[in-house]
């Protein structure tokens, strides 16, 4: 019980939860990132410096904030179409094999925005654009996001943002919104959950959505995150289980936070573009 190889009943609606209530749920859970990034847009209009305070007293109290209004969010969601533990994809599935997964995931999906990345660079290198210029418009935003001094200079803020940013504000409370969202489109159109294109265009509806919503990092950073999302969102599918993603996700998020310290560390200007 529990083996990678067993395989789950498929995920429906419930029988006595009508459309309305699933229509709800989605149109919840599918507004919370676009507020979220518009609401950074404005208020990166008046906020001096990232979004993630070198305050760790104020990085702690924001991340609560955040958690708190998800949470709200996601009950509301929830209240409307009462899902269950595997509609939302919430079954541990092994011991220990979810964390190793996520290790291993986590590495593909640094290999697969790597070769992203390199494709756009050879794409702009071919067209005569690959200057300066053109690379600061795609590259995602990381200084409206992070203080990268402070992961240099404050040991607490580090470990906070390889702990507690990474695998539960980032981690867990996006892979469990994107649970919310395939779990409301497969119960709005049951149907289409089969085959690859099925799965696939119920996560490229959820990555696109949370990719919008990282709008404050520019359209790099919405589009590096929608690559994620689809990765992630395929984790996801591929076990049943929002935990392997989970997992993937916060140790993505840590070894990105822990590049960039190092960046500014010993190379500085590749962060600044001089």
């Amino acid at each position: 019980m529990g083996s990678e190889n067993d395989a789950m009943p498929p995920v429906l609606p419930g029988e006595r939860t009508g459309r309305v209530r699933w229509w709800i749920h989605l149109a919840v859970l599918g507004s919370y990132p676009i507020a979220l990034g518009l609401v950074s847009v404005f208020a990166g209009e008046t906020r001096s410096g990232p979004l993630l305070s070198n305050d760790t007293g104020k990085l702690v109290f924001a991340m609560g904030i955040e958690l708190g209004i998800f949470a709200a969010v996601f009950a509301i969601a929830w209240f409307a179409s009462r899902a269950n533990r595997d509609q939302l994809f919430l079954r541990w599935r092994g011991t220990f094999a979810p964390v190793w997964w996520g290790l291993a995931y986590s590495i593909g999906l640094r290999v697969g925005i790597a070769i992203v990345v390199a494709g756009v660079a050879a794409l702009l290198a071919l067209t005569g654009n690959l200057d300066p210029d053109a690379i600061q418009s795609i590259r995602p935003r990381t200084e409206t996001i992070v203080d990268t001094a402070a992961l240099v200079n404050d040991p607490v803020y580090l470990v906070l943002n390889l702990t507690l940013v990474s695998f539960v504000v980032a981690g867990f409370r996006e892979e469990l919104w994107r649970a919310g969202v395939i779990a409301a489109l497969v119960a709005l159109s049951p149907s289409r959950f089969r085959g690859f294109l099925g799965y696939g265009s119920f996560v490229l509806i959820a990555a696109v959505l949370f990719g919008l919503g990282h709008l404050p990092q520019g359209w790099g950073g919405v589009v590096l995150t929608t690559v994620l999302g689809l990765g992630l969102g395929g984790i996801m599918i591929r076990h049943r289980s929002v935990w392997e993603a989970v997992i993937a996700h916060g140790f993505f998020d840590a070894t990105t936070f822990a590049a960039l310290a190092l960046l500014t560390r010993y190379y500085p200007d590749l962060l600044s573009g001089g």
